[in-house]
């Protein structure tokens, strides 16, 4: 798979189709092979040209060496309401995700983010509006601690586990899933990603960096109410890792934004919802011509 080099570190990439210039923007821990079956074959029937892309830390991209916290200890420091330390912000990711596109010689795209990449996106059409055509959020929440936090009874648990090893990393996955994805989450086609993703690559404290970076990183509510690009927000009501209210509080933040919620989704992206998401998709991206 291609890789460049964007603001002095290496991005991992695919495309996908040569139509629109659409960019995905993964979550927290996730490569580009973790988005689910179907759904960029579905983007680019659409007629979007899709670059999927390795956040830093994971995958293909550059691998940073400063030692984050534990998943466990940025899990209570959550709870204590106390930021770690980190070497990067959301910012700097969404950073390497222009200078993917400048690489690409691709002026500006629709961007569509999950979890963590709706962060990222977010981010991204904050410090670099030249670049996003259109913005979609899914299951992701604006940073202001209030709103789309993780739910209470979720903490201990995920506190609880141990930190993978390339032995215990797919079981893990799972585990994590079965408490956090919806009615329609699959596990054998989550054990196929995640077998896949760990033929890869596996960065365990790549995942803990980016966990610190997410709690370090600012709120981003006032820099969304500036936006202008046509925006849309993708969130589940059954999703108890980023509570609906972050969905909510997005859509609020930004101007003429629309929200589409589904009440059989977690946070997971259901198959069953695939055709309903990528239409609402292209029509947001529409509003920007």
């Amino acid at each position: 798979m291609p890789s460049v080099n964007a603001n002095g570190i290496t991005i991992g990439y695919e495309t996908f189709g040569d139509g629109e210039p659409l960019l995905l923007i993964m979550g927290l821990g996730a490569q580009l092979t973790d988005w689910p079956d179907g759904f960029l074959e579905l983007l680019v029937e659409q007629g979007f040209g899709v670059i999927a892309m390795d956040n830093r830390d994971q995958g293909l991209s550059t691998e940073f060496d400063w030692d984050p916290p534990s998943q466990a200890r940025s899990v209570l420091g959550l709870m204590a309401k106390r930021p770690p330390k980190t070497g990067y912000l959301l910012a700097d990711m969404a950073d390497d995700a222009a200078g993917l596109l400048e690489a690409l010689n691709v002026d500006s795209a629709h961007i569509v983010g999950a979890s963590m990449g709706g962060m990222i996106a977010q981010s991204l059409a904050i410090g670099h509006p030249e670049r996003v055509r259109s913005l979609t959020s899914i299951m992701s929440n604006t940073g202001d601690r209030k709103h789309g936090g993780i739910a209470p009874r979720l903490l201990p648990a995920m506190a609880r586990m141990p930190e993978p090893t390339r032995e215990t990393a797919v079981e893990r996955s799972i585990a994590t899933f079965k408490l956090i994805g919806g009615p329609h989450w699959d596990e054998a086609a989550h054990r196929a990603r995640a077998e896949r993703s760990l033929a890869r690559a596996f960065r365990p404290k790549g995942t803990n960096r980016q966990t610190a970076a997410i709690m370090a990183s600012p709120d981003r509510t006032e820099g969304l109410r500036r936006l202008s690009s046509p925006t849309l927000v993708i969130h589940g009501l059954a999703d108890p890792l980023v509570r609906p209210t972050g969905g909510i509080a997005t859509a609020k933040a930004v101007r003429d934004s629309r929200l589409l919620m589904f009440p059989d989704m977690g946070h997971d992206i259901p198959a069953p919802r695939h055709p309903e998401m990528i239409d609402a998709i292209r029509r947001n991206a529409e509003r920007a011509r």
